[in-house]
C-alpha cells in the first residue's frame, strides 16, 4: 500500500472533538489515515466512511480491519452521503469531515492520469464507474466550454489560447496523453510564465479534474447535507486546498454562523431567538505548521475550517 500521510490530522481530530459513543462520517476516507484516528477513540460510536475511489475503500478496510465492529467503508460519491446515511437507519450525527485533496496514491499511480509529470492516458476520472473522463472533456468540448472549464476552475490568464490550441490540434488527430496536452500548454505560454515557479500546466490539469468529477457541485452538496445533519454539539471540518473549494466553505459557514443585526433592527444586537444556529470553531483558517510542511510538502495549501451546530 502507498505510504500516504493525512494532511491537518491533528487539527481536524482536535476540531471534531470525538465522543467515544458518537456517530462520525468521513466523507473522502482516501487511505483512512484521519478515519483510523477517529475510530481510535469510539468505544461503541460509529465511523461511516466514503469514496469515489474503489481502491481506496479496498485498501482501507484492510488497513482497518481490527475496528471492523465499528466501520462501514462505502463506495460513493460523497454528494450521495445523506441519501446512504438514510439507507443505514442514521439521521443525526456528532461529526463529518472532508479532505477534498486528491489522494497522494491517485497522483502516484501514473496509469490514473492525473499528474502533469508523467506520460498516461487522459483520464483524472476518481470514480472509474464513470464513462466521461479527461479524455472526452479535451476532444468534445468546444471551443467555449473548454474556455469556461479552464477560466473558472483553474484561473489560467491563458485559457483562451490553450482552448483554441487544444482545438485546432484535435481537428486532425485526437488528444490522447497527458504529455499531449502538457506540450500543448507549454507551447502557447510565453517564455517568461514558462520560466516562473511552479508546473505550467499545474492550473489547467486542476480545472479539468474539477469539471471531470464534478468536485465542486458535490461539495455544494455535502456543505448543506452536512451541515443539515449535525446533532446539536456536533461539528464539521473541511479541507480544501484551493480558492475555489475554500470559497465554498467559507460562505457556506458563514451563512449558518452569523446573524447582523435582528429584523426589526438593524442596529440593535441580535437576541437569543435570533442567534445562530452554528459558530465557527476558529475565526481564522487552519493551515499546516512548519514540521508538518517539512514533513509532507502537499500540506502546504490546506486549509482547515471547522463548525459546531449550537442550537
Amino acid at each position: 500500500m502507498t505510504n500516504h500521510i493525512p494532511v491537518l490530522l491533528n487539527e481536524t481530530i482536535e476540531g471534531l472533538n470525538v465522543k467515544p459513543d458518537g456517530i462520525y462520517v468521513d466523507l473522502t476516507l482516501g487511505r483512512g489515515g484521519h478515519s483510523k484516528e477517529v475510530l481510535k477513540r469510539l468505544k461503541t460510536g460509529r465511523l461511516i466512511s466514503f469514496d469515489k475511489d474503489e481502491t481506496a475503500i479496498l485498501e482501507s478496510k484492510a488497513n482497518l480491519a481490527e475496528f471492523s465492529e465499528k466501520f462501514t467503508g462505502i463506495h460513493d460519491d460523497f454528494r450521495n452521503f445523506r441519501k446512504d446515511l438514510d439507507s443505514l437507519g442514521i439521521d443525526k450525527i456528532d461529526g463529518i469531515m472532508a479532505d477534498l485533496g486528491v489522494s497522494s496514491p491517485q497522483f502516484d499511480d501514473v496509469s490514473r492520469g492525473f499528474s502533469y509529470k508523467d506520460d498516461a492516458r487522459l483520464d483524472m476520472r476518481m470514480d472509474r464507474r464513470q464513462k466521461f473522463s479527461a479524455y472526452e472533456l479535451i476532444n468534445t468540448y468546444s471551443l467555449a466550454e473548454l474556455t469556461r472549464v479552464f477560466r473558472e476552475y483553474g484561473e489560467d490568464k491563458f485559457s483562451y489560447q490553450i482552448a483554441k490550441k487544444i482545438v485546432e490540434i484535435r481537428a486532425n488527430n485526437p488528444i490522447e496523453t497527458t504529455t499531449q496536452l502538457v506540450d500543448i500548454i507549454k507551447s502557447v505560454k510565453p517564455q517568461k510564465e514558462l520560466m516562473k515557479k511552479g508546473h505550467p500546466a499545474k492550473q489547467i490539469f486542476q480545472a479539468i479534474r474539477i469539471e471531470v468529477n464534478d468536485e465542486l457541485g458535490a461539495l455544494k452538496v455535502a456543505l448543506k447535507d452536512a451541515l443539515a445533519s449535525l446533532k446539536i454539539g456536533g461539528r464539521a471540518c473541511f479541507i480544501t486546498f484551493h480558492s475555489l473549494e475554500d470559497r465554498l466553505v467559507k460562505n457556506a459557514f458563514n451563512e449558518v454562523s452569523k446573524v447582523e443585526g435582528t429584523r426589526h433592527n438593524v442596529f440593535a444586537l441580535p437576541t437569543e431567538k435570533d442567534l445562530p444556529d452554528f459558530k465557527l470553531i476558529n475565526n481564522r483558517v487552519i493551515i499546516a505548521n512548519e514540521n508538518e510542511l517539512e514533513i509532507n510538502p502537499r500540506s502546504k495549501s490546506a486549509k482547515l475550517r471547522i463548525i459546531e451546530r449550537v442550537k
